[in-house]
């Protein structure tokens, strides 16, 4: 029988933000959701009508099993969650208003997984009925031992033969062991199969720049000659992986943002349409949405690999439309926008 089975790993989170688009030294009352990059995944492909099991350790306190519960509510698999320590990870988030940037602010320190080690986690019970593993460059930006953990769960994905799907997911401000971020993603890199990044995580693993996506309409000419070469060195340098999807994103306000994206599949480069954005309303997640889209569709059109890429940006741009961390678009809302059926009235339309 086929393997089915995806699976994500790393560290679930608590999400607090302020009301109204207050600054975090505002207001005295904060709204708070579970997510995280890989649980993220898990969601959205859950919701998809995916067989996805999500991974990951959490205090053994009512916060932790209130996490799980949410998750196990939309689907995902969580009977391998592992509990332990004292806390849970959380993450405070004053969102971008006008020419206000957002701010992130992490409280991750001596959490449950944190203090994740090797050993701790049956990868092989866990991963051998597994076609997909799923993982981010976060899980090995939290500490060393569980950067260890993820490699640990990387030699037992590759001895059983799956398929490794990566989101570099490059966060500056978690890497404090004394690792070498650029030398330990290169390293997650050079074992994995497909791998998702936006045009600033490229850049930067790469440390090459590329030409700016800065689109505001319909007109604006991607440069794919320059891509071209610039993503067949990129597989020169890591040649395991053989599918490179590229999100990129323009900013034309706040909440008024252009998208589109660039997927390299064994030697093709294939360039997306542009879709416009004008009400954004949560971008947090946006490149989870992206690499859910593209392992669904992966699974459910195999060899179309244009459609891969209109999905999986499709993906990402409702994600924009909906609040929390999680993309609970469904599969015929993000066909519609694909196949162009859609009312030109809701809060995004593609630019034609």
């Amino acid at each position: 029988m086929t393997k089915q089975k995806i699976v994500t790993f790393g560290e679930l989170l608590l999400r607090f933000s302020k009301l109204d688009h207050l600054r975090l030294t505002q207001g005295d009352m904060f709204t708070s959701k579970y997510g995280g990059s890989e649980a993220n995944v898990a969601v959205s492909l859950a919701t998809l009508g995916e067989d996805v099991t999500y991974i990951t350790r959490l205090p053994d306190t009512p916060v932790g099993h209130a996490g799980v519960q949410c998750l196990a509510q939309l689907g995902v698999d969580v009977s391998h969650v592992l509990y332990g320590g004292q806390r849970i990870g959380t993450y405070y988030l004053e969102p971008s208003a006008g020419m206000r940037p957002a701010k992130v602010v992490y409280d991750r320190a001596n959490s449950a997984y944190f203090d994740l080690k090797p050993g701790m986690i049956p990868w092989r019970d866990i991963l051998k009925d597994a076609a997909i593993f799923h993982v981010s460059g976060i899980t090995a930006a939290i500490s060393q031992q569980a950067a260890d953990a993820t490699f640990e769960a990387l030699d037992i994905a590759d001895e059983l033969g799956i398929t490794v799907s990566f989101d570099i997911n490059y966060r500056k401000n978690l890497w404090k062991y004394g690792a070498d971020p650029r030398e330990t993603l290169s390293k997650m890199l050079s074992r994995c199969d497909m791998m998702f990044g936006d045009a600033i995580e490229f850049e930067w693993i790469c440390q090459r720049q590329q030409p700016p996506f800065t689109a505001t309409d319909s007109h604006f000419e991607m440069q794919m000659d320059e891509y071209r070469e610039w993503f067949d060195d990129i597989h020169a340098t890591w040649p395991r992986c053989r599918h490179w999807l590229m999100g990129m994103r323009n900013m034309v306000a706040s909440n008024h943002h252009t998208l589109t994206a660039l997927l390299w599949t064994d030697g093709e480069l294939l360039q997306a349409p542009i879709h416009n954005i004008p009400d954004v309303i949560d971008p947090v997640g946006v490149g989870d949405a992206f690499m859910a889209g593209l392992l669904h569709a992966y699974r459910r059109f195999p060899g179309d690999k244009q459609l891969w890429l209109n999905y999986s940006l499709a993906a990402s741009a409702m994600k924009n439309t909906i609040p929390g961390d999680f993309n609970l678009a469904t599969d015929e809302e993000i066909m519609n926008l694909v196949e162009g059926r859609f009312d030109p009235s809701t809060l995004y339309k593609t630019i034609e």
